[in-house]
């Protein structure tokens, strides 16, 4: 795990906006795009279309923006790890 994503996992304890999670983190967009696919290809967080209801099948490339997110159990153990 490296530091952009370690640091993204720190803010996913509960389901959080994209416009949040951007706002909390001194960040570039990109560079929490990237992290993201990365952290969803591990199944370390979990895609939201809102803030209750979870997605199977989502688009991280094009729809990043509008999804909702949370450290998936896996990633909360990997996160506490470091």
């Amino acid at each position: 795990m490296d530091e952009v994503e370690y640091d993204l996992l720190d803010e996913l304890y509960f389901v959080t906006s994209y416009p949040e999670l951007e706002a909390n983190v001194d960040m570039p967009e990109q560079e929490i795009q990237k992290a993201l696919i990365s952290l969803a290809s591990k199944g370390w967080i979990r895609v939201y279309e809102n803030s209750d209801k979870e997605l199977d099948d989502f688009d991280l490339i094009r729809n990043f923006r509008s999804y909702f997110y949370l450290a998936s159990k896996k990633g909360l153990l990997a996160h506490n790890r470091q």
